[in-house]
């Protein structure tokens, strides 16, 4: 009988959300057990850390690798699952792109401590404390991981192998890329596993010529028309600018694509790509362009510029975050 394959897991900076996207594949959780043997998934397992540093280098083959990268913590995890595992894969968009937890480069880590720990609503602090990296108790010193200023993609941590995109991954590109491992038939370093057309292209939604529009309206707004394309009723959809193999299932929702797949291929920055896609959408190119007043109507209609065209890729993006002045960075 063959040797199993190793399997490992890790949850970085994100919601747990991927760590149940494994059991959403359901009975296939049976093929995975038949082929390998988890040996690092803590969510799961009680296993500590420095089980993990006594592995002999490259001992698991396929470690699935899920959030960004934010404390001192993460980053150690990071390097050392690298040493450890043969193949790395980047899970889901956290780990692929920094995703939502990667909006937080908008602010520095002092502005986020300030929003959490002294002015958010629910917070009571009188004495005015932060988290501190090292304090002396009586039981003795107690530690917490230093949080960076700067939320990273795993690729700007670690060399990665894989990208199985997705907030989380769609359960049937999870089986495919395990069936890939099992069978040795993995592409060449680098791959993102998910198919490399548009969501639009497996869009079911009507779509005739698309006019230019001259109002943008937020999904809670009105009601879509579930047949027609969300974009020629003024809301903003992902779908052109976004890598298909999701199934459309928000846009089946009647809910746009906000781009959780990440860009096509040889797209450098997939919110650069949206808005050069909305631009003849909404009349603002062409002999017939729009007026200065009219395009910067357009514009002060679309809410959050950034949670709207970086929501899942900022931290992966040209932009990465908002510049520090006069601030000490550990970017």
């Amino acid at each position: 009988m063959a040797e199993k394959l190793k399997f490992a897991f890790y949850w970085a900076a994100s919601c747990g959300g991927c760590e149940i996207a494994v059991l959403d594949i359901n009975e296939k959780i049976l093929d995975v057990v038949g082929i390998a043997d988890i040996v690092f998934w803590p969510v799961a397992m009680d296993i500590k850390y420095h089980h993990v540093e006594s592995f002999p280098d490259k001992h698991i083959d396929v470690c699935f690798f899920n959030g960004s990268v934010r404390t001192e913590e993460q980053e150690h995890l990071a390097k050392l699952l690298r040493r450890k595992s043969k193949t790395l894969v980047a899970f889901g968009a956290c780990a692929h792109m920094g995703s939502v937890p990667g909006l937080a480069n908008l602010s520095s880590r002092a502005e986020v401590f300030e929003t959490a720990y002294h002015w958010s609503p629910s917070t009571i602090n009188t004495d005015h404390k932060e988290p501190q990296t090292r304090f002396s108790a009586p039981e003795g010193e107690l530690t917490l991981p230093a949080f960076y200023d700067t939320v990273k993609t795993l690729d700007q941590t670690v060399d990665v192998d894989y990208y199985l995109p997705g907030c989380p991954p769609p359960p049937e590109l999870i089986v495919q890329a395990v069936e890939a491992i099992a069978s040795g038939t993995l592409p060449e370093k680098g791959t993102v596993l998910a198919p490399t057309k548009s969501l639009c292209d497996e869009c079911e939604r009507r779509t005739e010529e698309l006019k230019k529009i001259t109002e943008i309206k937020r999904p809670y707004q009105i009601v879509a028309d579930p047949k027609k394309c969300f974009l020629e009723q003024g809301i903003i959809c992902y779908g052109p600018a976004t890598r298909a193999g999701c199934n459309a299932r928000c846009i089946k929702g009647n809910f746009p694509c906000t781009g959780c797949m990440g860009p096509t291929p040889g797209v450098l920055d997939q919110g650069a790509k949206m808005m050069g896609a909305l631009t003849s959408i909404l009349g603002l190119d062409g002999e017939d362009r729009m007026s200065d007043a009219d395009v910067q109507k357009l514009i002060d209609q679309i809410e959050d510029p950034i949670g709207t065209f970086y929501m899942y890729s900022l931290p992966g993006s040209l932009l990465r975050r908002k510049v520090l002045r006069g601030e000490k960075s550990d970017d």
